[in-house]
């Protein structure tokens, strides 16, 4: 509940309480960290053996790099830093600023593919193991799929409007294609999107109809769907590294027969991290945590409606989660 909600409701002023409270109630005034806040905020005494570093846009595209502690599990406690910015070269210089006693006692940290976090990892914790997020890793198969999708409805939709164009000169009425479930090839298309990110067994009907049509249309996007299904079950049925890397293995000649050009860049970028990919399955950790996190808050971003101090909002953040 917004402050200026909590004043309606006694009767008060609410920008009244809420300038009350800002400058006498909270504290904030008295805040240590009140001076660089808008910089970065540290809190070393929540530094923990495992972490999650990771961007959140705090408002207006403003990009704030967070690192938290993975025991708290995105409650109090949980806020190690928020840094001002993604470079490297900006963060790290900060994050050193933490004792090295804490630094040298961090075995894992989770992240995503950038190489800016990669780098801020390798500069601030020297005996850490990096985990590239195993939702990040997915992501980018997935998108390779619908980078195909796209692409084909892109030449329907071109094609459509030739022909609506032909149409309109020779005076005949339009009728698209229509599938036996109703879809037009651009629904067809359209429609589709959701089923390509699940497995065959979480379709629904509707959507077991639609991919029997589309594959059979579109043998191409079947062989990126089936690509992308086995890709995915190396995460879901190996334990070991060694058996994920044996799977992997047989992806990327699987790929390489297929000659797809979305999956070819896709797998390139799969090798370019697979140290960091395999480190899943020393103990399959993941950067949920970072990302329920950065929901939380959004979610308190929207309680507040929006960001008009930077430094305050920071502060009542600081409050609840570090």
């Amino acid at each position: 509940m917004s402050l200026k909600s909590i004043g309606d409701m006694y009767n008060i002023s609410g920008k009244e309480f809420e300038s009350q409270y800002k400058n006498f109630l909270s504290g904030f005034r008295k805040w240590k960290q009140l001076a660089h806040a808008e910089k970065y905020i540290l809190f070393p005494e929540n530094m923990g053996t495992h972490l999650s570093i990771d961007e959140v846009n705090l408002s207006n595209g403003e990009l704030y790099t967070i690192v938290t502690n993975k025991q708290a599990k995105g409650r109090k406690g949980a806020i190690v830093a928020m840094i001002y910015g993604t470079k490297a070269s900006e963060i790290a210089p900060i994050l050193l600023k933490l004792d090295r006693k804490l630094r040298v006692k961090v075995k894992e940290t989770t992240l995503d593919m950038a190489n800016s976090m990669d780098l801020i990892v390798t500069m601030v914790f020297p005996y850490v193991i990096k985990v590239t997020d195993r939702f990040h890793v997915q992501q980018v198969i997935s998108n390779a799929v619908q980078e195909i999708r796209i692409d084909i409805r892109k030449k329907i939709i071109k094609e459509e409007n030739d022909r609506i164009k032909w149409h309109r000169r020779h005076k005949i009425r339009f009728r698209p294609f229509t599938y036996l479930n109703g879809d037009t090839k651009k629904q067809l298309l359209a429609r589709s999107r959701h089923l390509l990110f699940k497995t065959s067994s979480k379709w629904t009907d509707t959507q077991k109809k639609r991919a029997e049509i589309l594959f059979r249309e579109y043998p191409k996007l079947k062989k990126a769907y089936e690509l992308s299904m086995m890709f995915r079950s190396v995460y879901e049925y190996n334990y070991t590294k060694h058996d994920a890397k044996k799977d992997l293995d047989k992806w990327y000649k699987k790929v390489n027969e297929k000659n797809i050009d979305s999956f070819m860049s896709a797998s390139e970028t799969i090798r370019l991290h697979e140290a960091t990919i395999l480190n899943y399955f020393n103990n399959r950790s993941t950067n949920a945590s970072a990302e329920s996190f950065n929901a939380k808050l959004k979610g308190f971003r929207t309680l507040v409606r929006g960001v008009r101090d930077k430094k305050f909002h920071l502060f009542r953040i600081a409050k609840l989660y570090a």
